[in-house]
């Protein structure tokens, strides 16, 4: 009996990971093929799946495989001065978002005050409404404070997003115990220390996650740059792939290039926060 449960948990769990590896295999195609589609030629394009085919190693032609594709993305496309600001916005709206998300939350979730709980209801709401509805809105508001086409005026909108305050103040009711930050005010520790010496590392998962998600919601960010910015220096890289198509024709070896390098930072972030972004997801469904 003991050897006929051994061999069925054998079994399923064989079973268990065939299934993975053939989902993680169909997951890997399109990304395989975006690869290969970036160092084909234009005229190879459509002429094979994955690599041209010919009478090389593998019954490929390796010697038809290019890097012409990126030197024009380089050099006679802005795409290093579009990386470059792509690289830029993600970074500082995705670092001063999770500082300021952060700060409201510990403000809700450990200061007790008369509004405290209406406040709460309204960054709530506002986190619930959709993104489009504020376009208008906040191009009035740039429009006024007079920075329109500047990095300032895309990035003031976003520093404070009320989904982060919210999300911040839920992770820190449930990971911050307020005995721990009233001994610390009864040690003499002022609420800055408070916050950056014992608050922010209880919550580092949650750091993790957001400052991803933000990264990633600036990254690809389409609509937002074109509101704002309208000089093409200072366009980002969503933007400029955009752009590489029109009505005349698609150089789907250069698109595939430039998207190629488009999602290399994404996955370089993801790779050194995964721990952090697993761990932030899932640090709300069990307590203790």
């Amino acid at each position: 009996m003991p050897d006929r449960r051994r061999i069925t948990r054998w079994l399923g769990r064989t079973l268990l990971y065939v299934l993975l590896l053939f989902f993680a295999g169909l997951t890997a195609v399109p990304f395989i093929w975006m690869v290969t589609s970036a160092f084909k030629a234009k005229e190879d394009f459509f002429s094979s799946l994955f690599l041209p085919g010919g009478h090389g190693f593998l019954g490929v032609a390796w010697d038809r495989l290019t890097l012409g594709n990126f030197r024009r993305l380089f050099h006679v496309l802005p795409m290093a001065r579009s990386l470059l600001n792509s690289i830029f916005l993600a970074s500082t709206c995705s670092l001063f978002a999770t500082l300021c998300g952060a700060m409201g939350g510990y403000g809700l979730s450990k200061f007790h005050f008369r509004a405290r709980g209406w406040l709460t209801t309204l960054v709530l709401g506002t986190a619930v409404l959709p993104m489009p509805l504020l376009l208008a809105p906040r191009f009035e508001l740039i429009y006024h404070l007079h920075l329109l086409d500047t990095y300032a005026g895309y990035l003031l909108p976003q520093l404070a997003p009320a989904f982060g305050v919210f999300l911040f103040r839920q992770a820190m009711l449930n990971h911050v115990p307020a005995e721990i930050v009233e001994s610390a005010r009864l040690d003499g520790c002022g609420e800055i220390r408070i916050f950056f010496t014992l608050v922010l590392p209880l919550v580092r998962p949650m750091i993790g996650a957001f400052i991803i998600i933000t990264f990633l919601g600036v990254w690809n960010d389409f609509i937002g740059p074109q509101i704002i910015i309208q000089t093409t220096e200072r366009l980002p890289l969503a933007v400029t792939l955009a752009s590489m198509q029109n009505n005349y024709g698609t150089d789907y070896g250069l698109l595939m290039a430039g998207t190629l390098v488009s999602v290399a930072p994404i996955i370089c972030l993801f790779l050194l926060l995964q721990k952090e972004f697993i761990s932030g997801l899932t640090s709300g469904t069990v307590k203790g």
